[in-house]
């Protein structure tokens, strides 16, 4: 302690971190939700709080864009922090035509065009799911909410710039994948490789088809029913 990428000390996360990816996130929940916050961390830019929701000891910090990002981040908190749950609470762009802008997701298993899990040695696809017992405890707090939240597979892709000819949001599509982000598959495969549980809520910020699209400010401070979700299971 501290990491190359993490300044905090030991014990400064709680056992469940959020985790947005955009800093300023991180500090908007921060700033709105946490009672008695704490600036943990500010390497590069990577804002890390830690406080009390309702009484509990609950951490937010940003994992910056890619997988590469969230990897480095969501391995060290696992593995130097003692960091028990990691809930990343981000955007994506709809896949699926039952979804609307701001829609709430829950990623249950990850598609991905990534060459991330080569790394844990396995000779095939590996497709990484969710923790079952946050998944089901969100599923709950949606319900109490009030809020209808999809449930399903993502896609978490490398390219958000993608020049092939062939897209892949239409083959998706009809696969039943309900939207396109880029962290939740590396995000599952560290949790699962680090024996600790791992979801992805999501809201949807644009549309892949379209081009329809919500500014960086709305992304940043509207996405509340999600993060509220997140709160409460936390």
């Amino acid at each position: 302690m501290p990491t190359l990428h993490i300044s905090a000390q030991k014990g400064d996360f709680a056992p469940t971190v959020l985790m947005p990816g955009d800093p300023l996130r991180a500090k908007f929940i921060a700033d709105t939700y946490l009672n008695n916050a704490v600036l943990v961390n500010n390497v590069r830019g990577i804002q890390g709080y830690t406080g009390e929701y309702k009484g509990k000891k609950v951490s937010v910090m940003a994992s910056g864009m890619g997988m590469p990002s969230i990897g480095i981040y969501s391995w060290e908190l696992f593995t130097q922090y003692d960091v028990e749950n990691i809930i990343r609470v981000g955007s994506g762009g709809m896949i699926s035509p039952k979804l609307r802008l701001r829609s709430v997701v829950a990623g249950m298993s990850t598609y991905s065009n990534s060459n991330f899990g080569a790394q844990f040695g396995f000779k095939g696809n590996l497709g990484p799911c969710c923790s079952f017992d946050l998944l089901e405890k969100a599923v709950a707090a949606a319900r109490r909410m009030g809020v209808e939240m999809p449930v399903g597979p993502v896609y978490s892709t490398d390219t958000f710039y993608d020049q092939s000819d062939v897209k892949p949001a239409q083959i998706l599509k009809d696969m039943g994948v309900l939207c396109v982000e880029m962290e939740a598959y590396a995000l599952y495969l560290n949790a699962a490789r680090a024996g600790k549980n791992a979801l992805a809520l999501l809201t949807i910020s644009d549309n892949v088809f379209t081009g329809e699209c919500l500014t960086p400010q709305e992304v940043r401070e509207t996405f509340t029913q999600m993060m509220e979700i997140a709160l409460e299971i936390a």
